[in-house]
């Protein structure tokens, strides 16, 4: 071959752009420096393109997802939370809630002396509620508070009440501590906000409680059962209140003297449900059942008929 043969010959094997190709052997054209068509180039080249496709199909149901089905574990967690929160706030205010409700916060009218020359007997009657015994749990509504009848609780540790003297802070309902006065028991109450709730109150009481004489007809000593029963009760007009079954002794302060006589002359004779049908060896019964040298209550100091006590007192 003649020397411009073979020039032409390699000006003919150059790209159009200056890059040359050769032969493959089997006919193709292959540019110089590459790879055949349907090479490896090409394979690596459309399987990172397909790879990359195939990412964001896998990403696209993803973005398609609702807010509930993204976070849905966090809401489950974040309502069984709010759940559990829930139902013991329901707890804590149930067992927190007052189980009773006041009509009226009472004013007694005073009680007429039982004559001239006698003492007015101490404390006010007080209209009788009943005494009937409701399930534990139940709402009471008291036509009058501070209540010295009305129904109450039957239940252990509910009504009666273990007898002691109840700080501020402690939960004690009227449906309890009726059971007490039922059983012929001495309630003494103060309010929160008075000087009962103090800490010489609570002294004063401790001393009062502790130093409290056997009961005046069946001889129970104080603290055991019935009574007596020290507790706060703020739905009432004065700092203090005395009571036995259906009737009441409103104090300013704690008068010990006056509590001790209506101890004295009332616990245990105006209840409708007698733990004892003898009286105490040291009490002299009378036709009046008051206590010796203590004044007869007349007719209207005594309280109504209706809070006598029954042929069939109510089970304890």
């Amino acid at each position: 071959m003649s020397k411009e043969s073979r020039r032409r010959q390699r000006a003919a094997s150059q790209s159009p752009g200056g890059a040359t190709t050769r032969s493959s052997g089997s006919g193709t054209t292959i540019p110089a420096g590459g790879t055949p068509p349907g090479g490896p180039s090409s394979a690596t080249a459309r399987h990172a393109a397909t790879g990359r496709a195939g990412r964001r199909e896998r990403a696209r149901p993803a973005a398609g997802q609702s807010v509930v089905e993204r976070y849905r574990s966090l809401i489950v967690g974040v309502a069984v939370i709010a759940g559990v929160a829930l139902i013991g706030a329901f707890v804590f205010v149930s067992a927190t809630a007052p189980v009773f409700a006041c009509s009226t916060e009472w004013q007694p009218e005073p009680t007429a002396s039982p004559g001239a020359d006698a003492s007015p007997q101490p404390g006010y009657v007080q209209q009788d509620m009943g005494n009937g015994h409701v399930p534990l749990g139940q709402k009471v509504t008291y036509a009058y508070c501070p209540p010295a009848s009305g129904k109450h609780y039957a239940a252990a540790d509910a009504g009666p009440i273990a007898p002691r003297l109840y700080g501020p802070n402690d939960a004690v309902q009227p449906t309890g501590w009726i059971h007490n006065l039922e059983h012929g028991a001495l309630v003494l109450l103060y309010r929160g906000d008075g000087p009962g709730a103090t800490d010489a109150g609570q002294a004063a009481m401790r001393a009062l409680f502790d130093n409290m004489p056997p009961s005046p007809v069946c001889g129970f000593q104080a603290g055991t059962q019935p009574g007596p029963i020290f507790a706060r009760f703020d739905d009432m007009a004065w700092p203090y209140a005395a009571m036995v079954w259906d009737r009441v002794l409103p104090l300013d302060e704690l008068d010990t003297d006056a509590i001790l006589e209506l101890y004295s002359t009332y616990a245990e004779r105006t209840n409708p449900e007698q733990l004892c049908t003898e009286p105490a060896p040291s009490a002299e019964p009378s036709d009046s059942a008051a206590p010796s040298g203590s004044p007869a209550p007349s007719a209207s100091a005594a309280p109504s008929a209706s809070a006598a006590p029954s042929e069939t007192p109510s089970p304890s």
